[in-house]
């Protein structure tokens, strides 16, 4: 058998090319970077109250917390009772979508019904409360 140099032409070096398959990578990110449904917490910490019954909510929703001592927050920021409104009117224009209350198990009964009553006179369709499953 006779002995074959290195350079022989019969051995071709192959190669991958991986040019196709990054594009197709690029692609599927840009595809699941767009069709992602950010949820948009409200910033602080709350616990929630059980409840025996639960309900999946939308992930697409304006959440509003109540926090211990009766701040009220949206989007990291306190807007208090009188900002509710406005916030609320502010994105529903853009579309029709549920609004979320995240109240604190301590929290104000009362700061609860007062933002509840400004989310609905904003003109909130569907307005939620967020609990924990007993």
């Amino acid at each position: 058998m006779p002995a074959r140099s290195i350079n022989d032409e019969s051995e071709q070096d192959t190669e991958i090319n991986l040019s196709p398959m990054i594009d197709c990578i690029f692609i599927l990110l840009i595809f699941f970077i767009v069709t992602t449904v950010f949820v948009e917490e409200p910033g602080v910490e709350i616990r929630k109250p059980y409840a025996v019954t639960d309900q999946d909510l939308e992930k697409n929703s304006i959440i509003i917390a109540i926090t211990e001592d009766g701040r009220v927050v949206y989007g990291g920021k306190e807007i208090g009772i009188a900002g509710v409104a406005a916030q609320v009117k502010q994105q529903i224009k853009q579309s029709d979508i549920p609004v979320i209350i995240q109240a604190d198990s301590l929290a104000d009964h009362g700061t609860f019904s007062k933002v509840w009553s400004e989310v609905k006179n904003a003109g909130a369709k569907k307005i939620s409360v967020s609990t924990l499953k007993d």
